[in-house]
């Protein structure tokens, strides 16, 4: 199974700026559709945004114009942008992917976001 791991979370204020990182242990990877989610304590899994092998976006309505994601093939990468942090985007920040079922059956471990004064 390919291998996730996320990082590039931390501490930022409101308004600040982070970008996560999904790095992939295999170059299969970006023949999946990427996705990532995130979980606030006592709260849900939500989506965030994903991104196909083609490269088209898709987003939730709550981070539009603020979160961008991309992917790097050549470093078997996807990066979620998160510009114009607010309070309420703190939580856990999971990747997945989506092998072309539908379903996100691999996740990696998380990384912490936390956006506080």
């Amino acid at each position: 199974q390919v291998q996730l791991v996320e990082s590039g979370g931390g501490l930022v204020q409101p308004g600040g700026s982070l970008r996560l990182s999904c790095a992939a242990s295999e170059s299969i990877f970006n023949s999946y559709t990427v996705g990532w989610y995130r979980q606030a304590p006592g709260k849900q899994r939500e989506f965030v945004a994903r991104i196909n092998n083609g490269r088209i976006p898709n987003y939730a309505d709550s981070v539009k114009g603020r979160f961008t994601i991309s992917r790097d093939n050549a470093k078997n990468t996807v990066y979620l942008h998160m510009n114009d942090l607010k309070p309420e985007d703190t939580a856990v920040y999971y990747c997945g992917t989506d092998r072309g079922s539908g379903r996100y059956d691999n996740w990696g471990q998380g990384t912490q976001v936390t956006v506080s004064s």
